[in-house]
């Protein structure tokens, strides 16, 4: 597989993952179908949508692409049919979102250097691709989106789009660095939460 195939991928179940991490966050809300489809839709492209216009990648992907679509249908279906489920398992929306965070960071990084920008720029689209969705997932659910909270969210993205520029820079297999990175994002977000590490608030 290529490395252009292994991003498209990524690209994909990254959507999948914010789609049900959206869906998940609207049934909270309690929603109605209609409603959680459209914060699903919009968890699962926001940030690429933002991305791809700010590096000038035009028509975005998911226009071109139904795979996006039916990958957004996809989280919206399994959200539906296992929503008692998941709702049982304690801290599964949180765990969508650092998958979906994750592969999205790695995501962005790669296609705005394909762009020629630099890997300074690579690193802050990454970290838009992964938390602009979430940011407008929480607004729309009336939450205080996590990017704005003391939770280590957008941090975990920086210094994990580093590490993957690192070991790119020394060679690393593009699958490991891929593994090695989203392993590293969630391990920094649920390491983080389990002992509250976060930065002061301004007083």
């Amino acid at each position: 597989m290529s490395t252009q195939e292994l991003v498209y991928f990524i690209d994909l179940g990254g959507t999948l993952v914010f789609a049900i991490s959206g869906w998940l966050a609207a049934s909270k809300k309690q929603m109605d179908p209609f409603g959680a489809s459209v914060i699903a839709f919009i968890t699962a492209v926001g940030g690429g949508t933002l991305r791809d216009l700010l590096i000038g990648s035009q028509p975005v992907g998911w226009m071109v692409d139904q795979n996006y679509l039916l990958m957004i249908a996809g989280g919206i279906g399994l959200g539906f049919l296992f929503k008692r489920y998941l709702e049982k398992l304690r801290k599964t929306m949180f765990l969508f979102d650092s998958i979906g965070i994750g592969l999205f960071t790695i995501l962005g990084i790669e296609k705005t250097l394909s762009f020629g920008l630099t890997p300074v720029i690579a690193v802050m689209m990454g970290t838009v691709s992964a938390v602009f969705g979430g940011v407008l997932r929480d607004t729309l659910a009336n939450e205080v989106p996590l990017i704005f909270r003391q939770e280590i969210y957008a941090t975990a993205c920086l210094t994990g789009g580093i590490l993957f520029l690192v070991l790119g820079h020394f060679n690393v297999n593009v699958d490991v660095r891929i593994i090695l990175t989203v392993v590293y994002i969630i391990a920094l977000r649920i390491v983080s939460v389990k002992y509250k590490w976060s930065f002061p608030t301004i007083k």
